[in-house]
């Protein structure tokens, strides 16, 4: 164990130097602080200027109303909206750039509710100046004016302002729409960390294992230590590299946090669940363990760094899967093939992260994956020691699948 110890020491002082592991450490506080600014930003000269961007400077737009309820324009809309006494009127004042777009109003209007809207352009820009959010308001209020109080106008307008409430099984704990976006934000920020840590930390157990190897300093280090030992002091001695890297980003991430409820009046009153963060933490842990164990084995079969490498971004891509998958995911949190990665140890960690985020999982599920992602660490130690004791031992070529099922047989 002293000696796993020491090779440990030895992987985390190297690493912890690397500019790779530094930048991508940097990184996530980086794109926090860019994410305030663009909050910011967005909150006010931002929306601001796409407005004025995507629709035509606040240029009104025109109608023809040939049905009857919007004539005359209600005093309120004057300056937005301009009437024309025709088609061939509102046209030219389209192309002479006076108006962003104009609406034709037909006499079936009321039967039909068919409105045609004229632009001058294509693409987003028109599309955002005939916006329906912005239409709505100047139609309800024309075919609602004398026959209906001011407040109903008003509240048909806009008649939702849907406030999200989740309840626990004791009926207990309702959220705020912060407080539910919030605990979908967090296990998906785990599960995106977990996967740049596979990608950071466990990339250099794999580069770290396949440069030694291919340097031949392997055989030195196999003089003095057992494969097992080497490998526990590389998995140890990056598991601690990590565990250095996930504070620093949590406690960053609540710096930021901090910085936006005082001077964004963001995420006030969140209400977290505690059991979420818990299982998101106990899961993370999991999955790194896991997938540096299976680095450690990748990266002693390949002959080459590149080539351990390649062997690795199987694994990689594996624990990425529920990422690329999460806007269907999101859709269907219980669906079958969620459950299936649910289970399958190489995709469980991230994609119960993103399941617990979107909704109460059962507690059954729960303990199968955890149950499952657990006896696939088993394996992966064990097959993974047999695996890297006969990788580090051949030079040269890439042991065989018959080299490494004969390796597995061995007690």
């Amino acid at each position: 164990m002293h000696k796993a110890l020491i090779v440990a020491r030895h992987e985390f002082l190297v690493n912890l130097k690397r500019p790779g592991f530094i930048i991508a450490t940097l990184a996530v506080p980086l794109l926090g602080i860019m994410g305030l600014v663009v909050a910011a930003f967005f909150a006010g000269q931002a929306a601001h200027f796409f407005r004025q961007q995507f629709e035509g400077g606040q240029k009104p737009i025109g109608y023809v109303d040939q049905a009857g309820p919007f004539t005359p324009l209600l005093p309120e809309y004057e300056g937005r909206f301009i009437p024309f006494a025709d088609k061939e009127a509102a046209q030219q004042a389209l192309l002479e750039g006076q108006i962003a777009a104009f609406l034709l109003i037909p006499q079936d209007y009321l039967e039909s509710g068919r409105v045609m809207g004229y632009t001058g352009g294509r693409g987003i820009s028109s599309a955002i100046t005939l916006d329906e959010d912005r239409l709505r308001p100047f139609l309800v209020d024309h075919l609602l004016v004398g026959q209906v109080e001011a407040e109903l106008r008003v509240r048909v307008r806009a008649p939702l302002n849907l406030q999200p409430v989740s309840l626990s099984p004791q009926g207990q704990g309702a959220e705020d729409t912060a407080s539910f976006v919030a605990n979908i934000a967090i296990p998906y920020a785990f599960s995106f960390l977990l996967v740049m840590s596979i990608f950071t930390s466990s990339g250099f157990l794999l580069q770290g294992v396949s440069e030694e190897k291919e340097s031949r300093v392997m055989e030195i280090l196999l003089s003095s230590l057992t494969p097992l030992q080497l490998m526990a002091g590389k998995i140890l001695g990056l598991g601690a590299l990590g565990l250095v890297q996930i504070p620093f980003w949590l406690g960053c991430g609540w710096g930021l946090t901090s910085v936006a409820v005082v001077g964004l009046a963001l995420f006030s009153g969140i209400a977290l669940d505690l059991t979420t963060i818990l299982l998101g933490v106990v899961y993370f842990l999991l999955g790194y363990l896991l997938f540096a164990t299976l680095m450690a084995g990748a990266g002693s079969l390949g002959t080459s760094a590149r080539e351990g490498q390649q062997i690795g971004g199987l694994f990689t891509g594996l624990s990425a899967l529920p990422l690329m998958l999460s806007g269907f995911l999101f859709a269907q949190p219980h669906s079958l093939l969620a459950q299936i990665l649910s289970y399958i140890p190489l995709t469980a960690p991230v994609m119960m992260l993103l399941r617990l985020g979107v909704g109460d999982v059962p507690v059954l599920q729960v303990v199968i994956s955890l149950a499952l992602l657990m006896l696939g660490i088993g394996g992966a130690l064990w097959a993974g020691a047999k695996v890297f004791r006969l990788g580090l031992l051949m030079y040269g070529k890439r042991p065989s699948v018959a080299d490494i099922l004969h390796a597995l047989r061995q007690a």
